[in-house]
């Protein structure tokens, strides 16, 4: 089968979309981050908006996130300590945006009847959930390389796949990834041995796109950093990252008690904002296979 030419996308593209969803792809961290899009928390209020979240599962996404550089904590008094996101996590929001439409405008969604109506229509699913979702379908090892590969050719056999996307691996060890692609509904057999995108596939083009140009974007943190020749940086207005010894600041007001039910609602650069209640708007799914509809979730 003939091939088109090599993939045009750099590894610097690659590199920082692989390492982008291995930083959202713990479970829960794309949740704790948008929990605190809106403004920083300090860790008894992260309890009334994430329930679900037992004690021990919350601390090892703060210091996930923290040591990525998207979120840092601030240290007021011993007892008072907040966590919020860096400047580079609020550049982030935009495209967990892109990745949240992508998953709402292609992920299956079982139907459920309209409690005004009666009528049938799909379910709402949780911008969050709807990441999730996506990311646990991409983030598998050689998943990207390989979509990047198809996007690029527009179809490829699976030599030319094991080659470009899996080097230094036997032709035998493609044919796995292969197959999960096809039965999560990104990429389909095309006949002659060949394999493409799905129209699904072919729409994650913007997303990738997204987070390749945040994962290359240069940051103020790392800008900082450089120029000071130190370690850490911290932003301007919050105190370094989880590792170092930071600051105190003045202890701000004694935040409001939190609403009856979480609520999020910011407006990122450039990105939609989250509507209160967004982030909880659908309870958890189980996630079922249905045969109609889009790639699985």
């Amino acid at each position: 089968m003939a091939t088109t030419a090599p993939p045009s996308a750099t590894p610097n593209d690659l590199l920082g979309v692989t390492k982008t969803l291995d930083l959202l792809a713990p479970r829960w961290s794309v949740w704790v981050l948008m929990t605190i899009s809106s403004q920083p928390l300090r860790y008894a209020e992260f309890k009334p908006r994430l329930p679900w979240l037992a004690d021990g599962q919350l601390h090892p996404r703060l210091r996930h996130l923290t040591n990525a550089g998207v979120v840092e904590r601030t240290e007021y008094a011993p007892r008072h300590v907040t966590y919020g996101l860096t400047n580079r996590g609020v550049a982030l929001l935009p495209v967990l945006s892109a990745i949240a439409s992508w998953g709402d405008a292609y992920l299956e969604k079982e139907l459920v009847a309209n409690k005004r109506t009666g009528e049938m229509e799909p379910e709402r699913i949780a911008p969050a959930q709807n990441i999730d979702d996506t990311v646990a379908l991409l983030a598998p090892r050689h998943a990207t390389p390989i979509l990047f590969s198809l996007q690029a050719r527009g179809a490829a056999t699976a030599k030319t796949l094991a080659s470009e996307a899996m080097p230094g691996y036997g032709l035998t060890a493609v044919y796995k990834p292969l197959e999960r692609l096809v039965d999560d509904g990104l990429v389909v057999a095309s006949g002659a041995g060949g394999y493409q995108l799905t129209a699904s596939g072919q729409g994650l083009v913007p997303v990738f796109q997204a987070i390749s140009a945040w994962a290359t974007a240069p940051s103020l943190e790392t800008d900082a950093r450089r120029l000071r020749g130190q370690g850490a940086a911290p932003s301007q207005n919050r105190s370094g990252p989880w590792a170092t010894t930071p600051t105190r600041r003045p202890a701000p007001a004694v935040p409001a008690a939190p609403a009856a039910r979480p609520a999020l609602a910011t407006t990122a650069p450039n990105g939609p904002a989250w509507q209160p209640g967004d982030l909880f708007s659908h309870q958890i799914p189980a996630r079922p296979i249905s045969p109609a509809g889009g790639p699985r979730r």
